[in-house]
């Protein structure tokens, strides 16, 4: 006999409909789509009150955009909303070129200023010196802008004129430009040279890994060699923040065997997963090599020193390096937006990976200067050695920088030296190697009085909040008493400049090098007396030394 639904006491079926329901609301509910589809819904309702209700009126792009900033900090420091001027710096990055003039700009002293014109184009050819200043960009005043926004205004097609007025110390009146765009390929190896020392050891600045990096470098060391075979080479990746991950795997082809895996990437999702071989046949195989890295040493940078000294192919010096071990994607959105997110984490040959745990800001990394023990994993390299997952790549040898004094920073960060170079060298056509150090030196510390120059020690800093901690009667109490440790302080700070001294001319002559001999002269002088580089050569000149901080 057939059954029919109906027969069924109409409890029954109620029931049955109930726990139908009532499953189904589970299942719905946590499926990852309806939460969503719920949350969008909760997200645009209370959106759409706020801009209807709310007693002041709502700006919807900033409301909007502070919600997504918000959403992703959740995540990770990496995964990020792009705008349309970020997309930019993308494709620069992925190109390895733009259209502009050719001219490096920061801000100095509240003026957006030239920090140095890029041999070859537009800006240098027309006499655009650094140390101008640039009042108006195509009728644009650019005062209060940001760098960013005066490359958006120097930025554009090919062949297309910029219209430039800026102001020169020793001339009275501005003096206009006219500029044409032209396409600008970005230099990744901004500096390579052989070392003053008793081997043939080369070395190359590479300063990022946008495209055609790995060709750079492989230039760099073929022009090199073509004076004669190298001896050993430092490849300095210090304050490098990384950039494409294909162009440092074809880096770490030049200097080992095709077919090494030296990194590989895991995710959720099994498309994350990759892994990445050398394909080419190396341009220095076998010489003594050493990488220089810092705190600033990110991403790409990592993947270049801890291969290769997973690899037990060269010995890293410096300083721990930043940490930046996820991998991230451009995905386009509407509107010429762009989402930057971390879909996986490179690996490195040892097995560990590169990244800060937990995540760190540049801030928080720099400060830490011990890893805890419970943030170390061991590994170990090819040849045996131990080394450690954590946070970054720790350097076989360590030559970290001196800690600055208040004096050296107080005249960095207002400038004094670019601005003296700009009053120095208005009236003066000379090489380098022609500066009277001695001279240029007296001239500063002049300059510096007619600028009323002042600064807080750290001493001073301390007492200064001490005494703001006081209450007046007491101030008045202890007048004598805070009036004698103001003048040990002046006292003190009279020393400093003494015995900083020699640090202070050797920025000074930094400075006004660049200005006459550009700046690759700069860098010429700075690796003089670059304590990371000096190491280097010690440890290339004696192979046997470097082969034994490879031995486990």
């Amino acid at each position: 006999m057939k059954t029919n639904i109906f027969s069924y006491p109409r409890y029954l079926l109620i029931t049955l409909l109930l726990l139908l329901l009532v499953g189904a609301g589970f299942v719905h509910r946590s499926d990852p789509y309806f939460q969503i589809h719920k949350n969008f819904t909760i997200f645009s309702e209370v959106y759409e009150q706020l801009s209807s209700n709310y007693i002041h009126e709502v700006d919807p792009e900033k409301l909007i955009r502070r919600g997504i900033h918000s959403m992703l900090k959740e995540l990770d420091p990496y995964t990020v909303l792009i705008d349309e001027s970020g997309s930019r710096q993308m494709d620069i990055v992925t190109t390895g070129q733009y259209a502009g003039v050719g001219l490096e700009v920061g801000a100095r002293g509240g003026e957006l200023v030239v920090i140095a014109p890029i041999e070859g184009y537009s800006a240098e050819r027309k006499g655009i010196r650094a140390g101008d200043v640039i009042l108006n960009v195509n009728d644009t005043d650019v005062q209060g802008l940001s760098t960013d926004d005066l490359q958006s205004l120097l930025r554009g097609d090919p062949g297309s004129t910029v219209n430039m007025t800026i102001r020169r110390y020793g001339i009275d009146e501005p003096i206009d430009f006219e500029l044409t765009r032209e396409t600008i390929e970005v230099k990744n190896v901004s500096y390579f040279t052989t070392l003053d020392s008793d081997s043939r050891i080369g070395y190359i600045l590479l300063r990022r890994f946008a495209q055609n990096a790995a060709e750079e470098v492989r230039e760099a060391i073929l022009d090199m060699q073509e004076e004669g075979s190298l001896d050993g080479l430092v490849l300095d990746v210090r304050n490098n923040p990384g950039g494409l991950l294909d162009e440092a795997v074809k880096i770490i082809d030049k200097f080992v065997p095709a077919g090494e895996r030296v990194v590989w990437t895991e995710g959720r999702l099994s498309r994350a997963n990759q892994e990445y071989k050398t394909r080419e046949q190396p341009v220095f195989p076998d010489k003594p090599l050493v990488v220089l890295q810092n705190g600033g040493s990110a991403s790409a940078s990592e993947i270049v020193s801890g291969a290769l000294q997973d690899l037990d192919r060269a010995v890293v010096i410096g300083e721990r390096s930043f940490g930046k071990g996820l991998v991230q994607i451009v995905q386009p959105l509407s509107y010429n937006m762009s989402l930057k997110m971390t879909t996986s984490k490179y690996y490195v040959p040892s097995g560990r990976s590169i990244q800060s745990t937990p995540y760190l800001s540049e801030e928080e990394a720099a400060e830490m200067d011990e890893v805890p023990d419970s943030l170390r994993t061991e590994f170990k390299t090819r040849g045996g050695r131990t080394v450690y997952e954590g946070i970054g790549i720790e350097p076989d040898i360590k030559a970290e920088k001196r800690q600055q004094s208040m004096l050296e920073i107080a005249l960095l960060q207002n400038s004094h030296y670019f601005f003296f170079a700009n009053e120095y060298t208005s009236d003066k056509d000379i090489k380098g190697d022609e500066i009277d150090s001695a001279e240029a030196y007296d001239a500063f510390l002049a300059y510096l009085e007619n600028q009323d120059f002042e600064y807080a020690t750290r001493t001073e800093r301390k007492f200064n909040e001490f005494t703001e901690t006081l209450d007046e009667s007491l101030k008045q109490e202890s007048e004598d008493r805070i009036k004698a440790m103001q003048e040990l302080i002046d006292l003190e700070k009279q020393k400093q400049k003494e015995r900083y001294s020699e640090y202070i001319r050797k920025e000074l002559m930094l400075e006004l090098i660049s200005r006459f001999d550009g700046a690759g002269g700069r860098m010429k002088k700075q690796l003089e007396s670059d304590k990371a580089v000096l190491k280097s050569i010690e440890i290339l000149e004696d192979n046997a030394a470097w082969l034994s901080i490879l031995e486990p």
